[in-house]
């Protein structure tokens, strides 16, 4: 079955950290791009991270930028975001984006809660 399951989600405090995971499956991992996009409530789904196929680049939103790592391990066909100094700001679902060829594909999300 093609798809992504992100998991690592939960509720931390301000200051907290947490890294997300993002676990691939039916496709070859390898030849994506891996994107962690967010939504919060109200609000429009906007882009966090990027890392190319081999992880060798990566960019990441102004908003996250020095606080947020993304990274991959193709042999484990999984991506991870790593978030620090959390802020109540970075409350959202986030989701996990593969694209390939003409292909993209989303997961299903994971609630990151940042509150005392």
């Amino acid at each position: 079955q093609v798809q992504l399951v992100e998991s690592g989600g939960g509720l931390v405090q301000p200051g907290g950290s947490l890294r997300l995971s993002c676990a691939a499956s039916g496709f070859t991992f390898s030849n994506a791009a891996i994107h962690w996009y967010r939504q919060a409530p109200g609000k429009e789904r906007e882009w966090v991270a990027t890392i190319t196929r081999t992880g060798g680049s990566t960019d990441y939103a102004d908003s996250v930028t020095g606080r947020s790592t993304i990274s991959r391990d193709n042999a484990k066909n999984t991506a991870y975001l790593q978030m620090n100094s959390l802020k109540s700001e970075d409350t959202a679902v986030y989701y996990c984006n593969a694209r390939w060829s003409l292909e993209t594909l989303w997961g299903q999300g994971t609630q990151v809660t940042v509150s005392s």
